[in-house]
């Protein structure tokens, strides 16, 4: 490897192929960038749709994509005006960067993850090349510092967040229902059941989260148990049910009424057969995005006469702001 370039993972959609490549080393170009040396990256579902080629865009006039949008990195050079970060500290960049929209009020204040028009762009995933480098380099703005004690935890920071912002998205909805203030010093899901739909990393991270909003929280997944996923999700304190052992109406007769559902499972048949036994007042989030692939048929009038009849609330989130991280 030459002093200018460094090596990266890349798909190259045009020749269906995942390699290593070759790639310009980044430079500090601007007094607010960071260089960050990358310690670790996570591959998550949206990495195996990219390196299938069912999803991803390489940047303008590049016939390659570099892979990673998760990761962990230790800062090794700092712009002059960059305040927040020095050299050595433990960072963990955002995926999102906003649109030049003038008329986007999202991206002009910061919360791309609400762009009006999708013109944003995606670190590893959109039009902008991602974190599966030896370094990259960025405004100090999109990172997040973290101590040195979570070194080993830190890399799953950027899933975290979309657990995090779900049940923000969940309890901004909940506000209508009249008895949603809380107790005082008790957890805001203290009393109420969620369901989470997967067993993968965006899965365990949200039912961890769950568990610590107080909620009695069972993960609902395709993977027959005993499985080690089922094993941790015991030993984080929510309990585990296999869609081959019981069926949704029959998740309900052990759980009770369901008031949260987080889907991260990414299949759209899953998710609505158990949006099906949503309970009244309830809220379902998705989280997923599943291939353009799957046609159901669904008994929509029934559908439609639970969601208006009980109250329920179905709401989509993606990516997340900084107050996430």
């Amino acid at each position: 490897m030459g002093n200018s370039t460094m090596k990266a993972v890349a798909v190259v959609p045009g020749q269906k192929e995942l390699r290593m490549v070759d790639h310009p080393l980044p430079q500090v170009s601007n007094d607010k960038e960071i260089k960050v040396k990358t310690l670790d990256v996570g591959i998550c579902g949206t990495d195996r749709e990219i390196c299938t080629f069912v999803y991803g865009e390489p940047p303008q006039g590049d016939d390659h994509l570099v892979l990673g949008h998760e990761s962990l990195g230790r800062v090794v050079e700092v712009g002059d005006a960059v305040s927040r970060f020095k050299v050595g500290d433990l960072v963990v960049p955002s995926v999102r960067r906003p649109c030049t929209d003038p008329r986007c009020k999202p991206c002009c204040n910061d919360k791309q993850d609400y762009c009006i028009n999708e013109q944003f762009t995606e670190r590893g995933i959109k039009q902008v090349h991602g974190f599966m480098t030896e370094f990259y380099v960025d405004n100090e703005k999109y990172f997040t510092y973290v101590p040195d004690d979570l070194r080993d935890l830190a890399v799953m920071a950027e899933p975290l967040t979309i657990a995090e912002k779900g049940l923000a998205q969940a309890y901004a909805v909940q506000k209508r229902l009249p008895w949603a203030c809380t107790d005082e010093g008790q957890p805001p899901g203290k009393g109420l059941r969620a369901v989470v739909l997967g067993a993968g990393p965006i899965g365990i991270l949200g039912a961890m989260k769950c568990v610590i909003e107080g909620f009695d929280t069972y993960v609902y997944s395709r993977s027959k148990s005993p499985n080690p996923k089922a094993e941790l999700v015991e030993q984080i304190g929510a309990k585990y049910f296999s869609k081959y052992d019981i069926s949704p109406q029959e998740l309900t007769e052990k759980v009770g009424n369901i008031d949260l559902i987080y889907e991260a499972v990414g299949g759209s048949e899953f998710a609505f057969d158990v949006l099906q036994v949503l309970g009244t007042n309830g809220v379902f989030v998705f989280t997923g995005i599943p291939a353009p692939e799957t046609r159901l048929e669904i008994d929509s009038d029934i559908l439609m006469r639970r969601i208006v009849l009980e109250n329920l609330a179905i709401v989509g989130t993606v990516n997340a702001d900084k107050k996430a991280f």
